[in-house]
């Protein structure tokens, strides 16, 4: 299945969680939420705002940004352009 934003939105795959930390290994209850990834997918943007993300950047959001969606059994988050931080170049 292939998933497409709409408007201002974009689809982002996190990077993942740190599974270690100077030799120990951290719980799954116990990992942070990680704030940076790639995105996979971007919408054509509004009248309002133009999409300045393409598919490819390396971005930073907020900890709670955005919805999580599965898709192929890949996590994924949908966020709007908004709620992106930065470009990561």
């Amino acid at each position: 299945m292939t998933i497409k934003p709409l408007a201002d939105r974009v689809l982002v795959l996190p990077a993942p969680a740190e599974e270690k930390v100077g030799g120990i290994i951290i719980p799954d209850t116990a990992k942070e939420k990680p704030q940076h990834g790639k995105v996979i997918a971007v919408g054509n943007g509004t009248k309002d705002e133009e999409m300045v993300l393409k598919a490819g950047d390396e971005v930073l959001y907020g900890k709670y940004a955005g919805t999580e969606i599965e898709n192929d059994g890949e996590k994924y988050l949908m966020m709007r352009q908004s709620d992106v931080l930065a470009v990561v170049e």
